[in-house]
């Protein structure tokens, strides 16, 4: 139970239009309201940063809607403002193919953009949109204040940062712990999933480009330690031999170390009897060393080695009652010590992390054009087609109605078109049963409240259930029902359960319609092109393991860009191919395209670690790299995708 965002959800609409309706100012509440409700939505679990980033960039795009929408409804007839509806859904549609926080922005943008030219209220079109701002901003400002249960003992502040990175060590041990196993596949893809978290947590938008502070800058030296435990932990996985359950008690010690901000004690050394094992040693040690170095404060000077518990470079201790010469705890060869540790930046793996934490964790900076490829490619045009004729069809259908409070119908057919939230059926047949259930809901509290209050405590219960309901999108669609209901009669509009239920089951029908009418170009867009970046990213990583380059820190940025453009793409096929058949034969065979590329990137990541600990690859490694390109580009072609680049072929 996500409490601390169950408290937002209560003290953000509730009390602004407590606030808006004391001060006899109900519509100024109803807009103050609703952005605070659009927020709540987006108020998911992650760091205080990331939640500046996700909640505000759609808060404004919905202002900008309420702008538009406002002055088109008031200026302009119903043809040519469902004209201007249409292109904006065309413009929505295309950016949200970009990622998460584009979808939220383009939802809001229409959402907004229908309640302004469909809702009657007294302000201005600049009015309303800065209320609506001021409501997004009410909840971000509750969610960079309000301390995260539990958190008080450390600096709340980076707790988001903190779960995330203690979290990406948990996935570490459990993918140790599967190794051989048949839950090793998934084990990695969770570890994928913790890193992409841990990642975005830490790079979240910030006013300075280096951490500021020393828990930043623990947090992302942590992170980058994390990295080559990573590698090591996919190159034995790869592998596909059984590991001892010690193995996994290093990176387990190392979770408990980051969450409580104590130290870490011993770390169980692994036997270095194979390449996975000794690079996964030596990340170990690294590690303790890490943790060492960002160790508690006491009068502003680290507190040294005492501190951390951890395994002391080329000691012989005894590891969890275990003497140093134990077959699955062995301590490190002198050797290799002395080669860790000849000097601070001369070994690559402490150089790497040093520089993947002073200089920022992703490969590539923001590029215009990247950004402009994604919104005018094949997904986004598609994607943007759908919505555009969507929205476009339900605004001009709503308003050949003579509905006086239209902006339901098109402001509904948003959420349906929007393929990030499930498959087309789910998602029309989850929206129909949670608005029939809201609206019942609503009319049984309507009938028996007080007004205003008993419609403001409404809100605020509602305003709380949010962050539960997001699991379920038919749960999502009956509180937000019951919320917009409420919003609706405190400013002065007549109960209207029975009238939402038609106009809802109405988009339901539009979006069916519409989402399996033929397109043009070739359907499947957005899934191609994630599949592509995919490709593209794969190639650029195993040509850089493949070069010799001893540059870790780009190593590890190539292999993180890999593996998260490869979850992307998973995530896009699993979507597809949920869809009835008339849509889910478009994606058929990308799924084995995924399957091929992760067994590839697995590959080029035990590569990478063999060709540290040797130099030079083993015959295993070189077939298996031959037969995976070669099942690349017969799936390919029987996916209909584009041939791979010609140099992935050749390496």
């Amino acid at each position: 139970m996500p409490w601390n965002a169950v408290v937002r959800g209560a003290l953000a609409a509730g009390p602004l239009l407590l606030a808006a309706v004391l001060a006899g100012r109900e519509s100024v509440g109803v807009m103050a309201a609703l952005g605070a409700m659009l927020a709540g939505i987006n108020d998911r679990p992650g760091s205080r940063r990331t939640a500046v980033h996700r909640i505000g960039v759609p808060g404004l795009a919905g202002a900008a809607g309420l702008v538009v929408g406002t002055y088109a409804g008031e200026g302009l007839g119903a043809v040519p403002l469902t004209l201007i509806l249409t292109a904006l859904g065309l413009l929505a549609g295309a950016v949200s193919a970009v990622g998460p926080v584009s979808s939220g922005a383009g939802t809001q943008l229409l959402v907004a953009a229908a309640i302004g030219a469909g809702m009657p209220l007294p302000e201005p079109g600049w009015q309303r949109a800065l209320f609506f701002l001021a409501g997004a901003a009410w909840l971000i400002v509750l969610r960079l204040a309000l301390p995260t249960p539990g958190a008080l003992a450390h600096d709340f502040r980076f707790d988001g940062e903190r779960v995330a990175v203690a979290d990406v060590y948990d996935a570490i041990a459990e993918l140790l712990a599967a190794a051989g196993g048949e839950q090793a596949g998934a084990r990695r893809a969770a570890l994928t999933a913790a890193l992409d978290h841990a990642q975005d947590a830490l790079a979240g938008p910030r006013l300075r480009r280096y951490a500021s502070s020393s828990a930043e800058r623990r947090l992302r030296a942590q992170y980058a330690a994390a990295l080559p435990l990573a590698e090591a932990a996919t190159a034995l996985a790869w592998a596909g031999d059984a590991l001892p359950a010690r193995t996994a008690e290093g990176p387990r010690r190392l979770a408990v170390a980051v969450r409580t901000g104590e130290p870490c004690g011993p770390l169980p050394a692994p036997a270095r009897s194979v390449p996975g094992l000794r690079a996964l040693d030596d990340a170990l040690l690294h590690a303790a060393e890490t943790f060492d170095r960002g160790g508690k404060q006491t009068g502003g000077k680290q507190t040294g080695r005492k501190q951390t518990g951890g395994r002391k470079p080329g000691s012989r201790q005894e590891i969890d009652g275990k003497k140093a010469g134990d077959e699955h705890g062995a301590a490190l060869h002198s050797d290799a010590d002395a080669a860790l540790h000849s000097g601070a930046g001369t070994n690559p793996l402490d150089r790497g992390a040093r520089q993947t934490a002073h200089k920022g964790l992703r490969l590539r900076p923001f590029r215009t054009k990247a950004l402009l490829r994604t919104v005018t490619g094949p997904g986004g045009r598609e994607y943007g087609f759908r919505v555009a004729l969507c929205y476009g069809a339900s605004a001009a259908v709503a308003q050949a109605l003579h509905h006086v409070h239209w902006y339901w119908l098109p402001a509904t057919a948003v959420f349906l078109v929007k393929p990030d939230l499930g498959p087309l059926v789910s998602r029309v047949l989850n929206r129909a049963a949670g608005t029939v259930l809201g609206a019942l809901v609503f009319a049984g509290f309507a009938a028996v409240l007080p007004r205003p209050e008993g419609l403001i405590a409404l809100v605020a219960i509602s305003g709380a259930l949010i962050p539960v309901a997001t699991r379920h999108f038919a749960a999502q669609t009956a509180v937000v029902t019951v919320l917009v209901l409420a919003l609706v009669m405190v400013g002065g509009e007549p109960e209207a359960s029975w009238s939402r239920i038609g106009e809802t089951l109405l988009a339901c029908a539009i979006v069916l319609i519409v989402g399996h009418l033929p397109a043009p170009g070739q359907r499947g867009g957005n899934v191609r092109a994630r599949l592509d970046a995919a490709t593209d990213a794969a190639h650029a990583y195993l040509t850089h393991v493949l070069s010799g380059a001893d540059d870790r820190a780009a190593r590890w940025a190539l292999r993180r860009e890999a593996y998260r453009k490869l979850a992307e793409a998973r995530a896009a096929i699993d979507r597809a191919a949920a869809e009835l058949p008339t849509l889910a034969r478009h994606t058929e065979g990308t799924d084995e395209v995924a399957a091929t590329l992760e067994r590839l990137v697995d590959t080029t990541t035990a590569c990478a670690v063999h060709l540290d600990d040797t130099g030079r690859l083993t015959s295993r490694h070189t077939e298996r790299l031959a037969t995976l390109l070669d099942e690349l580009v017969e799936q390919r072609e029987r996916a209909g995708l584009a041939d791979p680049p010609a140099d992935l072929l050749s390496a």
